[in-house]
């Protein structure tokens, strides 16, 4: 299942190392000269993505083959706009706070387009670009954080096995056992190299 519909993927999610610099969040904040990462990096980190047809998403064959082979029983849509989410400010900036969820995060971009960020191996972080069809997961105990871009629109779907829980652990919850897990998850990568499997 997850080396399925990778077609044109590249199209819809990219990835690259972010500077340091404290300009607004939702510049694209590229490295000067740019470091792209390949999208199998992003596999061995745990992170999962596949491209889909967003235009047909409620009779998607593919999209139901994912979520019934991975549980996702739950399905909710969001738009994230000034215009339409309450509290907007309050929650773009909550939604920057590095955190980790104890469960999986699994964002669908059926309309315009944001950023995840994600941290490496070594703790730097990459800039994950999710535009319109790009579907992805990020595992259990993995630090991330999300901000719009300056188009300032995403309608994404959110996905969750069971009843959702939505809880921000932000940095550091260390002693998370999600987090305890996901680290010997990747350990394990590193050696075999081989892409962390997320269950």
């Amino acid at each position: 299942m997850e080396t399925e519909f990778q077609d044109g993927k590249q199209e819809v999610i990219e990835a690259w190392y972010m500077d340091d610099s404290q300009e607004d969040q939702r510049l694209p904040h590229h490295r000067e000269p740019k470091e792209f990462i390949p999208l199998d990096k992003l596999s061995e980190l745990g992170i999962i993505s596949w491209r889909l047809n967003p235009d047909n998403w409620e009779k998607d064959e593919n999209l139901k083959k994912i979520r019934e082979a991975r549980g996702y029983t739950y399905m909710d849509i969001c738009d994230v706009c000034p215009e339409k989410l309450p509290n907007y400010e309050t929650k773009i900036k909550n939604f920057f706070e590095e955190h980790l969820h104890t469960d999986e995060e699994i964002r669908y971009c059926l309309e315009g387009s944001g950023y995840f960020d994600v941290r490496d191996e070594n703790d730097q972080w990459i800039r994950v670009a999710v535009k319109k069809g790009g579907m992805i997961v990020l595992p259990a105990g993995m630090y991330h954080r999300f901000t719009l871009d300056t188009d300032n629109y995403i309608k994404a779907m959110r996905l969750f096995v069971g009843e959702p829980v939505w809880t921000p652990y932000n940095r550091p919850h260390d002693h998370l056992p999600a987090r305890k897990e996901y680290l010997d998850k990747l350990v394990k990568t590193e050696g075999g190299n081989q892409a962390v499997e997320a269950h």
